[in-house]
């Protein structure tokens, strides 16, 4: 089960959407000095109902109960608050296969993403400018014979697990599994028989450094 934000964490997440300093976003709220922020960032107070109050009457998005408690969502409306996807902060061709010892610490919200399962970073290179390393894919878990070919998936077999742009094959029953960069990375075919899992990539994020 995923561990509720603390106190600091949910005024950051407000702080980060809001895209101000905690200096400006303690006047912008109407607090005479960031020091009450401060208090809460280091665990000497929690959230008080008059902060709660200032924040939520200055960003009526923002959902109180949530910022006082940690339960729900942060939004309110349910049209910001987009799919709640796990973010495992692994790579995904070397840590998807033993998803079942895993645990999500935190959601990411991606609303045009869709229906997603969860997320995970990408660090291969065979995808090239397509996905390049450190960007995190959404996924949604996927049946074989639903796959769209050109599309990206991540697939899962007892001998590779890898993220590629799925085609289809001249042999019957199998794939070809294409890489972004195919100068430095060959096609590999592959029987339908042989695949245990498959995620579909929903989503790109890419993370610029």
């Amino acid at each position: 089960m995923r561990e509720k934000q603390n106190h600091w964490q949910r005024v950051e997440a407000v702080i980060k959407w809001a895209n101000m300093s905690t200096n400006y976003f303690a006047r912008y709220i109407g607090l005479a000095r960031g020091e009450n922020l401060y208090q809460i960032k280091r665990g000497n107070n929690g959230i008080s109902l008059d902060v709660a109050d200032r924040i939520v009457t200055k960003f009526p998005q923002i959902d109180k109960l949530w910022l006082l408690t940690g339960e729900g969502q942060m939004f309110s409306d349910s049209r910001l608050r987009g799919a709640q996807i796990p973010f495992y902060n692994v790579d995904v061709e070397q840590s998807i296969a033993r998803l079942g010892e895993l645990e999500s610490t935190v959601s990411l919200m991606a609303q045009p993403a869709g229906d997603c399962d969860l997320a995970m970073r990408y660090e291969g290179h065979a995808m090239g400018d397509r996905i390049p390393a450190g960007s995190v894919v959404l996924l949604q878990s996927a049946d074989p014979e639903s796959i769209i070919p050109g599309k990206e998936y991540v697939i899962i077999t007892q001998k590779i697990v890898t993220l590629r742009i799925v085609r289809t094959a001249e042999q019957e029953g199998c794939l070809r599994l294409v890489a972004g960069d195919r100068r430095r990375f060959d096609d590999i075919v592959l029987p339908l028989s042989e695949i245990e899992a498959l995620y579909k990539v929903k989503g790109i994020l890419i993370i610029n450094s």
